[in-house]
């Protein structure tokens, strides 16, 4: 499959609620930001900038293109949104928002949702999922869920067990494998419908999971789903998640 053009963008924040200052916490010698930069950097992206809310950040990734961006954004979307008002990219341009707490994302996993944007003119967004190997990470609320209908387009995401099996559920030791996708945080887009997209009023259920790509559906926005062509890395959401990823790159 051949990759087409895109853009990279990294929304880095310094503010983290349960790991202070994260994205500049060390990992095998570097800042975590760093490593996230270097992935964006492997996938074959033309361009690759971080989207920084403070010189902090900018400083651990020195030779990197930076854009410096409002401490107020709501969401990585709306930072992203200013880097492209900001450096008018052009509405076209595929972006891909990496999220700078995944420092072991396999570059590829960038590479293939821009390449299934690029193949989709009728998608608004792009994105991935992976099969969920655990009952336990089905009842898990921390990590979202989706289901798609047949061309493998986003029918909903969600923090509930969707589907939900009437047969089998509630009970966990009837779960089965194959029935359940965990929904992945990485999503491209075109740099025009960014900016629609943070025009938009939020909607009820966006509010209601605390989950932002509800509003895409909500105003008939259509999200095409793939499947993750590699196995993606931890996110980095608390210290036992740190300790993991330290241990997978070598050290702290």
């Amino acid at each position: 499959m051949k990759s087409a053009p895109f853009t990279a963008i990294i929304p880095a924040r310094l503010a983290s609620t349960r790991l202070p200052e994260k994205v500049l916490l060390p990992i095998a010698g570097k800042p975590m930001i760093r490593h996230v930069y270097e992935r964006a950097c492997e996938s074959g992206a033309e361009r690759v900038i971080v989207a920084v809310d403070d010189q902090r950040i900018a400083d651990a990734v020195a030779g990197a293109e930076t854009c410096r961006t409002s401490v107020s954004h709501r969401s990585g979307t709306e930072r992203i949104a200013e880097v492209i008002e900001r450096l008018g990219l052009d509405s076209g341009a595929i972006i891909v928002n990496v999220q700078a707490d995944e420092p072991l994302l396999p570059p590829s996993l960038i590479r293939q949702v821009a390449t299934n944007l690029a193949e989709r003119p009728s998608a608004d967004v792009a994105t991935l999922c992976e099969p969920i190997a655990s009952a336990d990470a089905v009842f898990d609320p921390n990590l979202v869920k989706v289901v798609r209908d047949r061309a493998d387009y986003a029918l909903y995401f969600s923090r509930a067990p969707i589907p939900w099996n009437r047969a089998r559920f509630p009970h966990r030791d009837e779960w089965r494998p194959g029935e359940h996708f965990r929904h992945l945080g990485l999503y491209s887009y075109r740099a025009g419908y960014v900016q629609s997209y943070v025009r938009l009023p939020p909607f009820d259920l966006e509010t209601i999971e605390s989950l932002e790509q509800l509003r895409v559906l909500a105003h008939g926005g259509r999200i095409h789903v793939d499947v993750a062509e590699a196995a993606p890395g931890p996110g980095i959401d608390t210290e036992a998640d740190l300790d993991q990823v330290r241990a997978l790159a070598g050290g702290p």
